[in-house]
């Protein structure tokens, strides 16, 4: 394959914007990676030099290609091919919402009883 013509949902996947090749596509057909403002197809050729908006789970990224990749490398070389300049404010966001993040689990010793008060309970009941 030539290096130099590379689909766009391949490129997503190959630095490691999303798990899947399908998921990058599907993230293209719903509208969710734009090229220049306009939705981009999986379909689409990536050139050195474009930017384009990703909306993933976590992060709305602002990536600008540069160089190009065909295949799926380890994180620590895939962050050489594109360059992140997503707008401050949105990195600001991401950080709040880490810190207010609630991971639905209880306080410890709040609420229901542990092991150790059940059977304190069950020797309490038989006395």
């Amino acid at each position: 394959m030539e290096k130099e013509k590379i689909r766009l949902d391949k490129y997503l996947w190959s630095i490691r914007l999303f798990k899947t090749r399908s998921q990058a596509a599907d993230a293209c057909d719903k509208g969710k990676v734009k090229f220049n403002g306009d939705n981009s197809k999986a379909s689409r050729t990536v050139n050195i030099g474009d930017e384009y908006e990703v909306k993933t789970e976590g992060k709305r990224w602002v990536i600008k290609v540069v160089e190009l990749l065909d295949h799926r490398v380890q994180y620590s070389e895939a962050i050489k091919y594109y360059t992140d300049i997503t707008p401050a404010e949105e990195l600001d966001r991401i950080k709040f919402q880490a810190a207010v993040f609630n991971t639905g689990k209880r306080m410890s010793k709040v609420g229901r009883p542990t092991k150790k008060d059940k059977r304190d309970l069950d020797g309490f009941m038989e006395s």
